[in-house]
């Protein structure tokens, strides 16, 4: 029997939704039939399209605290529920932390940390009302699993924000579900900007075991099964989308065979 995922009828918000990564989430979720909205602070070049269908756009800046609450009440009078938020804007530029200092670092936290926890207070109020609640999925990283030189705060913003989401599947249960996807590598339309050319990306691909980058719509993928009633049992928990996550650098440094057979 095949095993499909049906979110007709349930509203998603995706925010950062307009390129990228968020783009794809937002492409996931409109295939599999959700009404979604999708907000940045400015709109992007082209509607988020997939399966004939269309995001809506409407802007908004996380970081605002006043517009958030303003956004999640509009959406309440216009939709009258929320069944998902996806918790994907985010970012940040290189740049080792003692050269960038403490103002840019503490606004690299405010958006991957302050912001999806403001966000997420203000779903919870439309959520926590519904007969079915909802769920949330916190978008993280690898970079909040391991070191992250050259991105330090955004690598503890990502740290923070997953032990956000595992408290918050405590204090917001059995109403509202809250996950993270652990994202690795994804390939997008900024991939050049951080790995160069094609030959740089087939490099970089080429330190993941499963040899390449992830694509947007993969992330969307794992969104919509969490969103869904296959995940129903699932709260707290880190879904991590990395091809396998990274080889450990001794292995090439070291000077073994790998022919020789382990004792």
């Amino acid at each position: 029997m095949a095993v499909t995922i049906d979110l007709s009828g349930r509203v998603a918000v995706v925010t950062g939704g307009t390129r990228g990564v968020g783009a794809g989430i937002a492409r996931s979720l409109l295939t599999a039939g959700a009404e979604v909205v999708v907000c940045a602070r400015r709109p992007g070049d082209r509607p988020v399209e997939a399966a004939g269908r269309a995001a809506r756009f409407l802007p908004l800046d996380v970081r605002d605290a006043d517009a958030v609450g303003a956004f999640f009440e509009g959406l309440r009078g216009s939709y009258g529920r929320l069944d998902l938020l996806v918790n994907n804007a985010g970012g940040s530029r290189f740049g080792l932390l003692a050269d960038a200092g403490p103002h840019r670092a503490a606004r690299v936290i405010e958006l991957n940390l302050i912001a999806p926890l403001t966000v997420s207070l203000a779903a919870y109020e439309v959520m926590r009302h519904q007969e079915r609640g909802g769920s949330i999925v916190m978008i993280g990283s690898v970079s909040g699993t391991r070191p992250s030189p050259g991105t330090a705060a955004y690598g503890a913003a990502k740290a923070g924000l997953a032990n956000l989401a595992h408290s918050l599947a405590v204090e917001w249960a059995p109403t509202v579900r809250v996950n993270t996807v652990v994202l690795g590598m994804v390939r997008t339309e900024l991939s050049h900007l951080h790995y160069g050319d094609e030959a740089g990306l087939a490099a970089v691909g080429r330190t993941v075991p499963l040899g390449r980058l992830a694509e947007p719509d993969e992330a969307g993928d794992a969104c919509v099964f969490l969103a869904s009633d296959r995940a129903a049992y699932i709260s707290g928990a880190a879904l991590c989308v990395h091809g396998g996550g990274e080889r450990p650098a001794f292995l090439d440094a070291a000077n073994v065979n790998e022919q020789e057979e382990p004792r």
